[in-house]
């Protein structure tokens, strides 16, 4: 299929800047095929299962991975002897003292450069340090970071000195706050790893978690930390020629059995999040049985894929042209999906990290 065939309007107004509060308030859009559209609310998902079922979460935590700096004056000789203005967003952790980062802008540095975030001014107290220096770069301004500082200290100067990575949509519009540090988390959020949130779990509170417990439904965690790669636009027209950002995830053998169990009892595993249903997906054989699973995991899912492992997925409103939008048409249904979005667009659903969200099952 042609990368155009998941293009659509969207009007700027719907872009939504903040989260719904409280969390459960937001709209939810039930998306049945062959049956139609239900506009509901969050806070009526547990009436929207069945006891024995099983809802799966992301538990990978958001880390401040946006960080400021400046690129040192080079030595003499070395072409641009200024101090430039840098920005990196983390990608994904290669070592104690070496991550991957895309890093504006990245035509201007080169291997060997020094950079400074944190910090810049008099550097009399180191207390503020977070420096590091340029190892490697690749295209599209993703390069290697080898910092000074290493595992645990490294940790908490990131998270002194980062802000919190809002995706590109929200960031245009206004600065990363303190508040963005709640709400871009989810509240079961455990496992630090990922640059960008499994959005549509930030809909949760402890109140509707405790719910979907007293009507039956039991709650299962895996891990996968999303990379920085999930903002990147799809470059190609022919989505076969689309690849993926590796990312890294874990589904453990408690998890496995337990997912296992309840399918073959007749219980339904409902996805909270693309990120969640890709990875139980990348677990799953041919056969449908989830096996313990821990790596990198590439998959891109598009219209005829099989699905073996999700039966529901709750998930927000996706951008056009964007890899999630290919993803919820497979699941769903490329006409039921199309149908559902112009239904979302005309009745002022908000869209993206911060906007509404849709439980959809999965199409015959």
């Amino acid at each position: 299929m042609q990368l155009s065939d998941f293009d659509f309007d969207l009007p700027e107004a719907l872009i939504a800047l903040r989260p719904a509060s409280p969390r459960e308030a937001a709209r939810l859009l039930v998306v049945r095929p062959g049956e139609g559209l239900e506009d509901l609310t969050i806070g009526d998902l547990p009436s929207l299962l069945r006891a024995g079922d099983a809802v799966v979460f992301n538990d990978t935590r958001v880390i401040p991975a946006r960080l400021d700096g400046r690129r040192e004056a080079r030595a003499e000789g070395g072409g641009d002897g200024h101090a430039v203005a840098v920005e990196a967003t983390l990608h994904k952790r290669l070592a104690p003292d070496r991550w991957s980062a895309f890093m504006r802008p990245g035509k201007r540095l080169k291997v060997g450069d020094r950079i400074r975030f944190g910090a810049t001014g008099d550097r009399a107290c180191e207390a503020g340090a977070l420096d590091a220096t340029l190892v490697a770069k690749g295209e599209g301004g993703e390069v290697v970071l080898a910092f000074d500082l290493s595992g645990p200290d490294l940790d908490l100067a990131i998270n002194s000195r980062g802000h919190m990575p809002l995706p590109p949509y929200i960031a245009a519009k206004r600065p990363e706050d303190e508040q963005d540090r709640s709400d871009y988390q989810t509240i079961y959020a455990r496992e630090d790893g990922s640059v960008a949130a499994p959005t549509a779990g930030l809909h949760f509170t402890p109140e509707l978690l405790a719910r979907l417990a007293a009507a039956g439904v039991s709650r299962h965690f895996v891990t996968l930390h999303v990379g920085a790669g999930t903002f990147l636009p799809v470059k190609v027209d022919d989505l076969a020629d689309h690849r993926m950002h590796a990312e890294y995830g874990q589904v453990s053998p408690e998890t496995a059995a337990a997912l296992n169990a309840i399918r073959a009892a007749g219980g339904r595993i409902v996805c909270v999040g693309t990120t969640s249903l890709r990875l139980l997906e990348s677990a799953a054989g041919a056969d449908g049985v989830i096996k313990p699973w821990s790596g990198e995991t590439a998959i891109f899912i598009t219209p005829g894929y099989r699905f073996r492992a999700a039966d529901g997925l709750m998930t927000n409103f996706h951008l056009p042209k964007s890899t999630l939008f290919v993803l919820v048409s497979a699941f769903s249904g490329y006409e039921t999906m199309r149908a559902a979005y112009a239904h979302a667009i005309a009745t002022g659903y908000r869209f993206y990290s911060y906007g509404d969200s849709s439980l959809l099952w999965r199409a015959a």
